[in-house]
């Protein structure tokens, strides 16, 4: 089968129907490709851009699984120098530098991060964590990220805590140790980003469609929106589903780990610009971060515990999470949030391997290419966020050396991914941040109907026009597609039947499901 090659990066409805229907050849794809997350889009675009023809499928939506419930951090490693791994850290800073520099550099931004130093903190871990934002900024530099990106780490005043963070208690207060780290603009929205990327490179992708077994050579697939089952045959698999990745093959043994975060209002904790760092008592080089999103929120997280039992498909912190998170950031806090200031919660699961680690938080981070004896499917798992463009070129090397595929060199360091680049100046900025160049064409749907330019609800800066650009551009299918990951205020629980029916208005079309609050 001849890789597709479209004319722009517009993923909707009607092309995936078009995939379909292309699938129904005898002829095999190089790759096929499960899981729509961020190391399955990545997978997919590395292979496409390599010349491969790839299929990707989703049994629900992109980033719909643990991509879209992360910290939304792009971090350079710091954890994990203080654990003494070198190769991860080193990992990390080099791939948020690509990630910051030239792929995605509309989609992730400097953060400042603070860690107020108080009683909790001895002068002896301040010297040791001191050291530790220094190796990391040695790192960076190592890394070619430049200084004017991510400046050095540095003391700061009591005053300049205060200044950016303003709820920072007050008591023994002697200062702040201030890094900067990177932020994406959202997780979801980067996997989205990806996956358009990789469409404009050829590849089909293809939601709500659930891998049902794998044998060798093909994948049994079924519709989740028509039922309809077909098989696809397949040069190579990669099984890239994540904590469902054990489902899929007999080989794989995964220990989930939990991670969950809490959203307060920006102003209940002084509308901090740096993200406010509360390290764990017990666990040097751990810690619970307050970190300003956008939409006027700051998400509290995160925990890292093990998960034993089914994953559900939608995740929230329980009480011993919550309390946790509460009780570890309100240690640095003038005045201590209570529960009632929680307006939203989220919680994912890392598709960690097993080991002899005492706790999920010991469990190496570090990812692993699984090859399946019976089916000879390639499983790829562990590994963090910022490291899946790395994962990815693993992936797609592997399986061209399997297949004795014919393949380009991997380009993905200095591919960048739709809506990168310059946009023309007068575009709305909260667009430009959220879309890049992109936000063009989200705007010229107010050309003929200026009213889907207009906010859905006062205090929600959504509009008609990002609806009808989710539907047409980025593949949303249902209600909970819009809401929960082309834009996030759905995890706001206040908002989310408002949203939700400004969605109904301007979409009617997107399907109803309730699994998103099961």
């Amino acid at each position: 089968m001849a890789p597709h090659t479209p004319h722009d990066a517009a993923l909707n409805d009607a092309r995936r129907e078009r995939d379909l229907a292309e699938l129904s050849t005898d002829e095999p794809v190089d790759l096929v490709v499960i899981g729509g997350g961020f190391t399955g889009v990545g997978v997919a675009l590395d292979a496409a851009a390599r010349g491969l023809s790839v299929v990707l499928i989703e049994r629900r939506d992109l980033a719909s699984g643990t991509s879209s419930w992360s910290s939304k951090l792009a971090h350079g490693g710091l954890r994990y120098l203080a654990k003494g791994d070198v190769p991860i850290a080193w990992e990390s800073a080099v791939e948020r530098g690509h990630l910051m520099r030239q792929i995605a550099p509309h989609l992730i931004r400097p953060l400042q991060m603070l860690l107020p130093l108080h009683s909790g903190v001895s002068h002896v871990d301040a010297t040791m964590l001191g050291a530790g934002f220094l190796a990391g900024d040695v790192l960076r530099m190592l890394a070619r990220t430049p200084k004017s990106l991510l400046p050095h780490p540095s003391r700061v005043s009591a005053a300049d805590v205060h200044q950016l963070a303003p709820a920072t208690a007050t008591a023994g207060l002697r200062g702040g140790l201030l890094s900067w780290d990177g932020q994406l603009v959202d997780d979801a929205r980067l996997v989205v980003a990806l996956a358009r990327t990789a469409a404009a490179h050829g590849a089909r992708i293809i939601t709500y469609a659930a891998a049902t077994s794998i044998e060798a050579g093909q994948v049994h697939v079924t519709d989740q929106l028509t039922g309809d089952r077909r098989v696809i045959r397949a040069k190579q698999i990669v099984n890239a589903a994540g904590v469902w990745a054990d489902t899929l093959s007999d080989d794989v043994e995964l220990a989930p780990s939990k991670g969950s975060h809490l959203l307060v209002r920006a102003e209940r904790i002084g509308s901090p610009t740096a993200a406010v760092t509360a390290p764990v008592p017990g666990h040097f080089g751990r810690f619970v971060f307050a970190v300003p999103w956008h939409d006027g929120l700051v998400m509290i997280g995160l925990t890292d515990d093990p998960h034993n039992g089914p994953i559900p498909e939608r995740a929230r912190p329980d009480e011993d999470e919550r309390t946790f998170l509460l009780e570890t950031i309100n240690a640095v806090l003038q005045k201590p949030l209570t529960p009632d200031d929680i307006v939203g919660s989220y919680s994912g699961f890392r598709p960690l391997l097993k080991s002899k680690g005492n706790s999920s938080a010991d469990l190496s981070r570090k990812h692993a290419l699984l090859r399946d004896p019976r089916t000879g499917a390639l499983a790829i798992v562990g590994g963090k966020l910022t490291g899946y463009r790395r994962m990815a070129e693993d992936a797609v090397d592997a399986v061209v050396e399997a297949g004795g595929l014919k393949a380009r060199p991997c380009s993905t360091t200095t591919l960048s991914l739709v809506g990168a680049g310059s946009p023309r100046p007068g575009l709305p900025e909260h667009l430009v941040q959220r879309y890049g160049t992109d936000a063009e064409t989200v705007v010229a749907y107010g050309v003929d109907d200026p009213a889907l330019n207009e906010p859905v609800r006062s205090g929600i800066p959504f509009t008609g026009a990002e609806i009808r650009f989710a539907v047409e551009h980025e593949l949303a299918v249902t209600v909970e597609d819009v809401i929960d990951r082309r834009t996030r205020w759905g995890l706001v629980d206040a908002d989310r039947g408002d949203l939700a029916a400004a969605v109904r208005r301007h979409a009617p079309e997107l399907i109803e499901t309730t699994q998103e609050e099961g």
